[in-house]
């Protein structure tokens, strides 16, 4: 039976508004993700990419809207992975297609 990984501690500031605790690594990655590239630091940018693969983290990047982005983390992660197009789509437009409205 493998062994569950867990966050880090320093991730909680990244993840104030959620029950640190309850947080799966393979469940919550999305927000996991987003939160890092945003808040997070060059330390933790590493763990995220060690941990999902720089493979995954970019076609993550690639499929997520710019929008869930800060600009700044985002240009330098896009320099980090290699990554020359975004999708673009407003909050409100990623979620009405995700609800298929």
């Amino acid at each position: 039976m493998s062994q569950k990984t867990k966050l880090p501690k320093d991730f909680k500031p990244l993840l104030w508004s959620y029950k640190f605790s309850k947080i799966d690594p393979e469940k919550d990655k999305r927000v996991i993700i987003i939160n890092t590239i945003n808040y997070g630091n060059w330390r933790q940018w590493q763990w995220i990419i060690r941990k999902y693969g720089r493979k995954q983290v970019k076609q993550f990047l690639i499929n997520t809207p710019m929008s869930e982005f800060f600009q700044r983390p985002l240009n330098l992660m896009s320099l980090l992975l290699g990554i020359k197009k975004f999708k673009y789509a407003s909050r409100n437009d990623y979620i009405k297609a995700k609800m298929g409205i």
